[in-house]
């Protein structure tokens, strides 16, 4: 009989939701900026877990760069936003001597820093854990499913863009989560338009834009609710 784990440092927080995709560059880290945001204006507390390690946006997004990370007597304390603690940050952005400054790190020991930003980082109370991953189905995401699975409920949304390379790469993101157990909250095609400024009609930047939702539900298996993303005037 396995031992039963123990909560630690995720024990108040309520819910966990990974935002992934199989392809670079199609506004994760915006994405799970943005979520964040909302739920914060829903009235929630909120973390964002930055485990792009090699890319790490989160503070910038947030306009946290230059933050440093304290410790207290239960691990790291996390970087907060604003001064109601309402959003708290915790990247390894913060942990580079500078923005420039490359990780140049091989799986093992990303995979035990990704761990030790599970167990390590003193959370407290959040309505929600919002985990930025890096593009792909690597070792990064395997060890943030592993560290994380104990501390249900665990749930991917999914971020892709309008183009068919995009939408091919996420139907791997839908297998990775399949085979995982992680169950697919929503789907996200971000970028695929713009607001017009004269009638503030919404523009497809592509006419495949919906169609392509069709084929992502049907390869999947699954029943996606796609989410609108943020729009903006080009």
């Amino acid at each position: 009989m396995e031992a039963a784990v123990e909560p630690g440092n995720l024990a108040g927080v309520r819910h966990i939701i990974l935002v992934l995709s199989g392809k670079g560059g199609v506004g994760k880290s915006t994405i799970s900026t943005e979520l964040a945001l909302a739920l914060r204006h829903a009235g929630k507390k909120v973390g964002i877990l930055d485990v792009d390690l090699c890319g790490p946006s989160i503070p910038r997004m947030l306009r946290a760069q230059g933050r440093a990370v304290h410790q207290c007597d239960s691990g790291w304390v996390p970087v907060f936003v604003d001064q109601e603690q309402s959003i708290s940050l915790m990247s390894v952005g913060f942990l580079l001597e500078s923005p420039d400054e490359a990780v140049v790190w091989r799986g093992p020991k990303k995979n035990a820093l990704i761990k030790q930003f599970v167990a390590d980082v003193a959370w407290g109370q959040l309505d929600y854990l919002v985990v930025d991953t890096p593009p792909g189905t690597s070792d990064e995401h395997m060890a943030a499913v592993e560290a994380l699975r104990p501390y249900s409920p665990l749930g991917a949304l999914v971020v892709t863009t309008p183009q068919a390379v995009s939408v091919g790469d996420v139907r791997r993101e839908l297998t990775f989560c399949r085979k995982t157990g992680l169950q697919v909250v929503g789907v996200v095609e971000n970028m695929s338009g713009f607001v017009c400024p004269h009638c503030a009609a919404l523009c497809l930047w592509t006419l495949s834009s919906r169609g392509a939702w069709r084929k992502v539900k049907t390869s999947s298996g699954t029943s996606l609710r796609v989410l609108p993303s943020p729009h903006s005037s080009p």
